[in-house]
């Protein structure tokens, strides 16, 4: 069983968005990292880019397959997890420290659109 976390939303295509004031942190979730196994390259965007909601921001590649990163918001890319340049892997360990892009919210409400934890676990289930 894949850990979910009460305190976060969720996407239909398994990231996560933990929102604090206007920033929000992004993830993929503890689900799709078992999915896609040992992860051995996350391509991520440059700081200063703009992502939009439902469209594609990068991807995540493991030794058995490679998954598209879908912004579950929109806004400017504040900041990446540098350490998973190097550490791609790190994702496996925990998926929810290993965050994989922060975000400048450009419309918040956008958040309350996603999943909340029990509607993402029934996605898990199907």
């Amino acid at each position: 069983m894949s850990k979910i976390l009460e305190n976060l939303r969720y996407s239909d295509s398994h990231e996560w968005v933990k929102v604090d004031g206007d920033i929000a942190t992004i993830g993929i979730s503890d689900y799709a990292q078992h999915a896609l196994g040992n992860i051995v390259y996350v391509d991520m965007p440059e700081v200063g880019d703009e992502v939009e909601a439902g469209e594609d921001f990068g991807a995540v590649e493991s030794v058995k397959a490679a998954s598209d990163l879908v912004s579950p918001v929109s806004g400017e890319v504040v900041e990446i997890n540098e350490a998973l340049e190097d550490e791609p892997g790190l994702v496996n360990t925990d998926a929810f420290e290993n965050w994989i892009i922060k975000v400048r919210l450009s419309d918040a409400a956008e958040v309350d659109a996603l999943l909340d934890a029990a509607a993402y676990a029934k996605i898990c289930e199907e």
